[in-house]
């Protein structure tokens, strides 16, 4: 069994980052859980990692100018094939993503350290970095039942 960061961050998310499960657990009791479900300790520290980057980022974040275009770097389409990109395109010209949440996204996207991030793995990102912005309650909602909704019609 392969795990990856991805796979940690979308099992913390699934299981400790919701309404009802009080967040109050240290982070080596989380550890513990996820060593005990497991994953490799090695993947639990990059994914805590990546949690602590993502509070980093949001404590520095500005976006772009309001006219800008966004211009990828080759590294980040490299990880990001066409689909991703016009995604995230799609995501801001309904305004589930504003031009820094973009950013962030696409900042957490390339510290993952994949070497390629499908649409699924994408929208996991988008999740949780949504879920971790103050007054983005309804872009959540809107993710959180696209995310969902799609993973449910998969099992039947």
């Amino acid at each position: 069994m392969k795990e990856n960061v991805l796979d940690v961050l979308m099992y913390l998310f699934e299981n400790f980052m919701d309404e009802e499960t009080p967040m109050d657990a240290s982070q080596e009791t989380l550890k513990s859980e996820l060593v005990a479900a497991g994953f490799p300790e090695v993947e639990i520290n990059k994914a805590f990692s990546w949690l602590e980057g993502l509070s980093k980022a949001q404590e520095s974040r500005t976006g772009p100018a309001a006219a800008s275009v966004r211009i990828f770097t080759p590294q980040e389409m490299d990880r990001l094939d066409l689909e991703c990109r016009g995604f995230l395109l799609f995501l801001e010209q309904v305004g589930v993503l504003d031009q820094a949440n973009r950013e962030l996204v696409i900042d957490r996207v390339m510290a993952l350290g994949t070497e390629e991030i499908d649409l699924e793995q994408l929208k996991w990102v988008i999740l949780m970095v949504l879920f971790n912005q103050p007054g983005q309650e309804a872009a959540l909602a809107w993710m959180e039942d696209l995310v969902f909704n799609e993973m449910a019609g998969k099992l039947h």
